[in-house]
């Protein structure tokens, strides 16, 4: 007995044994791998931490009061400027400061906080000082500057009665609102906020836009300047262009477009348009594998903005879409004015010429 027993202890030392040994030799070889790779893993971690540090999500509810409230006072004081008295105001900043008051949620937006806001800054103090202490400024800044740097700026827009009228062709400078609505002027068109609604053609899935209902043929313009990315048919949106912003932030959608006739001649993947400029047309088309077929209910532009911080969150399952129903109702107030420039093709073009500061 006291044999057997004493074998037993002696098996279990040296399992004991063995196991402390294995442990001790993964150990140190952790600790050599680790010692000879630490420079190259450092460079290689240090760069994938920085080049994921970038915004993964944006709900973009400003109201159009707010976006209307804060680019006029953007816009005049800009317009203004001869005047050393005259605050230079910047609305992306307005807009990422009464963001941080009201949470984020522009539902509970006053317009008693803006002016506070200003009477502050022409008191004399400085956004910077004012939006110190607050914890997410610098994000609501950085995500609105996406949605919405690119829409106020210098710009030329022809002054004259009709440029295609005329041989001479008189240029303005302005500094203003430079992206357009959708739809041409003189046209109507209704919509409402579907953004995340249900919709089930392929499969279940939520609503990434805004649908414009309208005519068939109605002119569809360039919200914003940029450069024709994607061109031809898509079996949920139909004859479909996707435009991007020249800095690459904004990615235009637009769908469902004219069965037979739906882009503007000429344009195709790579070309640039400028904002006001027509590049389609109005129809409802879509929700089949076959291309150029009418399977949607209800003529309408299905209108999208993609926002790009990432080329990772290109054509992905991390890709931002915003609601841009605020925005459309906010871009109501300029709308280009087309005429038919190609009767035989019946296409139609942009009325008065119009320059970005900055582009050729």
């Amino acid at each position: 007995m006291f044999i057997h027993s004493f074998v037993l202890n002696k098996n279990k030392k040296m399992l004991v044994l063995i196991f402390a040994i294995i442990v001790v030799f993964l150990s140190s070889s952790l600790i050599i791998y680790f010692s000879f790779s630490h420079d190259e893993e450092t460079s290689d971690t240090s760069d994938e931490s920085s080049s994921d540090n970038y915004i993964k999500w944006v709900d973009f509810n400003v109201t159009c009061e707010a976006m209307k409230l804060t680019s006029a006072l953007d816009i005049e004081s800009h317009n203004s400027v001869n005047n050393d008295n005259v605050v230079v105001y910047n609305w992306i900043e307005l807009l990422a400061y009464l963001a941080c008051k009201n949470g984020g949620n522009f539902k509970n937006f006053k317009s008693s906080d803006l002016d506070d806001l200003v009477s502050k800054l022409e008191s004399g103090e400085s956004m910077e000082d004012l939006t110190s202490s607050m914890k997410y400024y610098s994000y609501y800044f950085e995500a609105y500057s996406a949605v919405l740097g690119g829409f106020i700026g210098n710009y030329s827009i022809d002054s004259s009665a009709s440029s295609l009228d005329s041989n001479t062709v008189s240029f303005e400078s302005k500094y203003g609102l430079k992206v357009f609505l959708p739809i041409a002027k003189n046209y109507s068109f209704s919509h409402y906020d579907d953004f995340g609604n249900s919709r089930s053609y392929g499969f279940r899935r939520t609503h990434l836009g805004n649908d414009l209902m309208g005519s068939i043929g109605t002119p569809i313009i360039a919200v914003e300047s940029g450069i024709v990315e994607h061109l031809g048919w898509n079996q949920y949106g139909g004859w479909r262009i996707g435009i991007r912003s020249f800095d690459g932030k904004r990615y235009y959608y637009y769908a469902h477009l004219r069965k037979d006739h739906p882009y503007v001649a000429n344009l195709e993947e790579g070309s640039t348009v400028l904002a006001g400029d027509v590049i389609g047309y109005l129809g409802m088309t879509g929700y089949s594998i076959k291309e150029n077929v009418n399977n949607i209910n209800v003529p309408h532009l299905h209108f999208g903005m993609q926002l790009i911080f990432d080329e990772s969150q290109v054509d992905s399952p991390n890709e931002i879409w915003i609601d841009v129903y605020e925005i459309v109702e906010f871009l109501k107030q300029n709308r280009s004015e087309v005429v038919l420039s190609d009767s035989e093709n019946k296409d139609y073009s942009r009325k008065y010429s119009f320059f970005e500061e900055g582009l050729e």
